[in-house]
């Protein structure tokens, strides 16, 4: 045969395969055979580097399916790592999963040197859905290319979500790699903001910072996480340099008094802000706002009324805004000066008739600081003008109530109920009170009804419970307090009513004093509870530990005729009997109706 018939051959079958090869049906990569022709080593690798090219070409112009042929044409006559890999790419981009995910597996077998093709089999699995293969991969990866920064952040991604705190050790990683970089920061920022670690947060924020060391929201973001870890100094240092350049900026300055009021530096706070109250650029409302702050801790702190009046002074000169008007009359009621105290509240009264907010917040300041007499006080201003009002008759009642003005008390309480029917917490005081009333029977039809609202609040079944004790029901009362414990078995209040209960009746003594145990855990200096403990250890014949628990009772300033009647049944026990009866003669002075006493003085004995 001659050159040319040989030559000819070549071409013909080299043609055959091409036209086999660019129709349209791709082939699973399991189904592609290597070509059995009999062709040499140097033919075979230039018809694959042919449609090696060609692929190429068709992958560059976006041809996918196309590129994918040429390629498979390429693999019957090269399997090198290398095609396998570019095979695996089209495959891909042509959204045939199982066929890149065979080829660049194969490809990695082949050929573990190449970090390109561990990064696509990654890719590959990940988009698959298999993110735990596609972190196998990557895992695999860096021990042979632990430099590789693209690797660490393809994990950390993976990581992010499920696995935090290796996320951070990736980004991490990254940056001991490249240095500080402004989106690997970012993510640091994040992912240690959802794991609550502040001080990673601070970390990053400084390195933020290094990039961009003029950045105020950087700066600020910084300030409030060195505050929740209690660096004050360092938040103080970063405020004072902003405070500089931003001389005018409210905010930042208001955060250095909040620091210093944390501090309790409030001379220096208002030094700080003293400006405030001068610059007329400034609004009413964030003047007002300053001085609210001053304003609520002189409610728990007399040493910085002063300061309080004289904010509120001085913003009085410059306004005659109602909401000025009502702090200053709320601190002249502090002082005892009634007269100025109605003054300004008749201002408002009469300027901001329609405003009962105010009233609220107010009263309710002084009610949850137990300033219950200054509460009452604003509170009956408020209910000239908001006789309907639910909030002021609540807030009323429940500051009457707290000062045994039980009789006043329920008349707004009352009212309280019939304006809001279905509020536990209404219906729960109203109760109370009735309860101190001896109004038993309309108590626990309120409760009842506070339960049908909410069966499983505990303070109302333990109030009702309290009263079936009172009315020595006890199997109701009992029913009740085990209830009670079961949904809140470390309650204070429900562990010492039900063991001071027991006491009483001499029954599961050594349980009522477990249980008043745990409720002196819980507040060591209450005078019922060390009264309970005490009473259960004189059950129990322990007198001397009994004369220990009641005199601390007694000693902490209790004016309890039930305590200092115990005191002087312990005294009695221990031999002491003209202390005894001296007790009993000064309970029975605190309430005249307890004739037991007046029984136990006459014949001076128990």
């Amino acid at each position: 045969m001659s050159f040319i018939v040989k030559y000819f051959s070549v071409i013909l079958l080299i043609f055959t395969l091409l036209s086999c090869s660019t129709s349209n049906e791709v082939k699973t990569f399991n189904e592609i055979k290597t070509s059995e022709v009999n062709l040499s080593s140097e033919q075979r690798k230039r018809i694959a580097l042919e449609n090696f090219i060609d692929g190429n070409i068709n992958f560059q112009q976006g041809n996918y399916a196309l590129a994918m042929n040429k390629f498979e044409t390429a693999l019957q006559f090269d399997t090198s790592a290398g095609l396998l890999y570019t095979y695996a790419k089209a495959a891909l981009f042509n959204n045939k999963l199982n066929f890149a995910l065979d080829a660049s597996k194969m490809a990695v077998t082949l050929d573990s040197t190449q970090s390109d093709y561990f990064d696509l089999l990654s890719d590959i699995y990940n988009i698959g859905k298999q993110k735990d293969s596609s972190i196998i991969v990557l895992e695999r990866a860096l021990q042979l290319f632990p430099t590789n920064q693209n690797f660490y952040y393809k994990l950390a991604r993976l990581y992010q979500d499920d696995r935090p705190i290796k996320a951070i050790e990736m980004y991490e990683k990254i940056l001991s790699l490249i240095g500080p970089e402004w989106n690997v920061l970012f993510r640091l920022v994040e992912l240690n903001n959802k794991l609550n670690n502040t001080d990673g947060v601070i970390k990053a924020l400084k390195q933020l910072l290094e990039i961009d060391p003029s950045n105020i929201q950087l700066k600020k973001s910084l300030i409030e996480n060195l505050l929740l870890v209690k660096r004050n100094p360092e938040a103080l240092d970063i405020l004072n340099e902003l405070i500089q350049l931003y001389p005018q900026d409210l905010e930042l300055i208001q955060k250095k008094a909040q620091i210093l009021l944390s501090e309790n530096k409030w001379q220096e706070a208002y030094n700080t802000l003293k400006f405030v109250f001068d610059d007329e650029k400034i609004n009413l409302d964030a003047k007002l706002e300053v001085g609210y702050l001053f304003f609520e801790k002189s409610i728990t702190d007399s040493s910085i009324k002063p300061l309080a009046e004289q904010i509120f002074s001085k913003l009085d000169k410059d306004t005659s805004y109602w909401a000025v008007k009502i702090v200053l009359g709320a601190i002249a009621l502090e002082e005892n000066n009634d007269s100025l105290a109605i003054e300004n509240f008749k201002y408002v009264t009469e300027n901001a008739n329609w405003n009962v907010d105010a009233w609220i917040r107010l009263g309710a300041l002084y009610f949850d600081n137990k300033k219950y007499e200054e509460a009452q006080k604003i509170m009956r201003q408020a209910i000239q003008s908001f006789p309907n009002n639910y909030a002021v008759n609540f807030i009323l009642g429940i500051s009457l109530a707290q000062q045994s003005k039980n009789d006043e008390a329920e008349i707004y309480l009352k009212k309280a109920v019939s304006l809001n029917p279905n509020d536990l917490n209404t219906l729960s005081a109203y109760a109370y009170t009735l309860n101190q009333l001896k109004k038993d029977e309309q108590a626990i039809y309120y409760l009842n009804q506070a339960l049908a609202i909410d069966p499983n609040d505990v303070n109302v079944i333990g109030t009702l419970a309290l009263i079936y004790n009172a009315q020595k029901r006890f199997e109701l009362s009992d029913s009740l307090y085990e209830r009670a414990l079961q949904l809140k078995p470390d309650d204070p209040l429900i562990n010492n009513n039900y063991a001071y209960s027991l006491s009483t009746r001499g029954i599961q003594l050594e349980r009522a004093l477990k249980m008043v145990s745990l409720s002196l855990e819980k507040d060591s200096l209450n005078t019922a509870y060390l009264d309970t403990k005490g009473w259960i250890l004189f059950q129990l014949k322990k007198f001397d530990e009994a004369k220990k628990y009641i005199s601390k009772a007694v000693e902490l300033g209790t004016k309890s005729a039930v305590i200092i009647d115990h005191l002087g049944d312990v005294e009695f026990k221990l031999g002491n009997k003209e202390k005894a009866i001296e007790l009993w003669k000064e309970a029975f002075q605190l309430d005249p109706s307890k004739k037991e006493i007046e029984e136990k003085i006459n014949k001076g004995e128990l």
